[in-house]
């Protein structure tokens, strides 16, 4: 994933004092969410796995989570710093970073009239925690001991381990709060429907379709600027290009091919059929990934080789069409710490000369055979096409011979989780926009990518100490010095990054709002024109 610094009193990355650090709000008025002007209607290839926040871990069921749900804390339109949502202030009252104590609104209720009070906090977070869902957020709170409520407006958060960015992780879907009068605390919620306390309601929901109507007891910081919203379900790309051309959806989100957004970007007024491209900010990210207990990739010589070879700029223009970036380090550009450990090491153009180099130091003078291993539906269309571009690089400097092997998504990622791949592709799409996000589950105990690497410079001693830092910015140093020790050692290369696109219908507005690295999409900043 799955499934985001300004606007606060006192913000994250201010330093703590013995003192409670509180997040409040700037001049936001709490009126609730009246709701104006037209209904949109946007469409998107990606599928919404669940309707219950304690299991969807994907883009599809976060869009629904961060617009149906409140959470604590959000991520303010064009920011990456949590503001209060449902609460009127948090903040850590300990130098460790390990208690984290929020007061609540007043006012707060659901959108079926049931007070929200620090009762449903504490019994959303348990509950995801209690079941565990292998396709669930609960992972990103394993550093969370217990929560207490010592009254109905406060929320104790208490940590096993120091954590300086759980602020972030409650901001995203994964705080999503839900009602513990309308879900089970021990199973998942499968009726399709949804109780929350978001900017919207959740009116209808199957396979085709999800129909949100705006929640006028909504009581937070947005403005909603449509009448509500109707999300349409795609198959394929093309189906989707068709109905934004024909007018059927008004946005299109997710799921538009490379080819038809580039050919579209640069089309002329005519030949864009009343659309326009919208493209925003991305932290979404692809590594090409080595486990160390192969007989191939796990030699470091094999390693800087492909380093060496690598030639990221033909790719995204090839490939993309420039729809995502060269990638030089595992930290992307726009967070905090983002370096080019790669670009430094390797450079940007193949170093033929150096790669042999490498091999000879691997114990390699002939060609080196090399599977690289992909899937052709969990990391967008271009996934395939990409690593056929990477082996085709390794082999035009006559010292590879690489092909590539596919699976589908299911096989893939038990393949990769049991270790059978030597080179594989891992996207990454962050769950909130900070550095520990983009490395703590790749080079943590639990590693996502299951490759066998361990850095005891990285585990035991740069991210405990960038843990307990709530000033962010503070953490620069650590985590360039953990994106070189990674350029060292390979244990995976970063390729690209990319960007978001949206498509729209002329006259619909707001888009420029709903895509930025925090990664959510907000309904209630898109508006299009009133019709005659």
């Amino acid at each position: 994933m799955r499934k985001r610094d300004q606007w606060l009193a006192a913000p994250i990355g201010a330093g703590l004092t013995t003192a409670l650090l509180a997040v409040a709000g700037c001049g936001t008025d709490d009126s609730g969410a009246a709701g104006n002007g037209e209904a949109v209607v946007m469409g998107m290839t990606d599928k919404v796995v669940s309707t219950d926040p304690a299991s969807g871990y994907e883009p599809g069921s976060w869009l629904l989570f961060n617009n149906v749900f409140q959470s604590l804390l959000s991520f303010p339109k064009g920011g990456t710093t949590p503001e209060p949502e449902a609460a009127e202030r948090c903040g850590f009252t300990d130098r460790e970073s390990k208690v984290y104590r929020c007061t609540m609104k007043d006012g707060l209720t659901f959108s079926n009239g049931d007070k929200l009070t620090a009762k449903d906090v504490k019994y959303s977070f348990d509950r995801t925690r209690r079941i565990k869902d292998e396709d669930g957020p609960a992972v990103m709170f394993s550093a969370l001991d217990k929560v207490e409520t010592p009254d109905s407006k406060t929320v104790v958060f208490r940590l096993k381990t120091p954590d300086a960015t759980f602020p972030m992780k409650i901001a995203s879907g994964a705080g999503s709060i839900v009602n513990h009068a309308e879900y089970p605390a021990d199973r998942l919620r499968t009726d399709g429907k949804a109780v929350g306390s978001g900017v919207y309601t959740l009116k209808d929901y199957n396979s085709q379709k999800a129909v949100f109507a705006v929640n006028g007891s909504y009581k937070g910081p947005a403005k909603v600027k449509n009448s509500g919203m109707t999300v349409k379900f795609f198959n394929a790309p093309g189906a989707l290009k068709n109905a934004v051309e024909k007018g059927d959806v008004d946005v299109a989100y997710r799921g538009l091919a490379m080819k038809d957004i580039a050919a579209l970007d640069n089309a002329s007024l005519k030949q864009q059929h009343g659309t326009q491209v919208v493209e925003g900010a991305s932290a979404e990210v692809m590594h090409l990934v080595f486990n160390l207990k192969d007989p191939v990739a796990g030699k470091l010589g094999v390693r800087k080789a492909i380093a060496y070879l690598l030639d990221r700029s033909t790719l995204v223009r090839d490939v993309y069409q420039r729809t995502a970036v060269p990638l030089y380090s595992i930290v992307p550009a726009g967070i905090t710490g983002h370096s080019t450990s790669f670009f430094n090491t390797y450079g940007d153009r193949p170093k033929p000369d150096k790669a042999k180099d490498a091999l000879r130091s691997a114990g390699y003078n002939g060609k080196v055979p090399l599977t690289l291993w992909a899937t052709p539906g969990r990391y967008g269309p271009g996934t395939v096409p990409a690593f056929e571009e990477i082996a085709q690089q390794l082999n035009a400097s006559g010292l590879f011979n690489a092909k590539v092997r596919t699976l589908p998504t299911k096989e893939y990622e038990q393949g990769m989780a049991d270790g059978k791949f030597g080179a594989y592709v891992k996207g990454w799409i962050p769950d909130y926009p900070d550095p520990d996000n983009f490395t703590a589950p790749f080079f943590g105990k639990e590693s996502v990518v299951a490759n066998n690497y361990s850095s005891p410079a990285i585990t035991g001693r740069l991210l405990p100490k960038t843990a307990d830092q709530p000033n962010r910015g503070a953490t620069k140093d650590q985590f360039r010095e953990l994106q070189d020790i990674v350029a060292e050692d390979v244990p995976m290369i970063p390729i690209w990054q990319g960007k978001q696109y949206a498509v729209a219908r002329d006259g619909v507005s707001g888009l420029e709002w709903t895509l930025d690295p925090s990664t959510v999409f907000r309904f209630w900043e898109i508006s299009k024109p009133t019709e005659a």
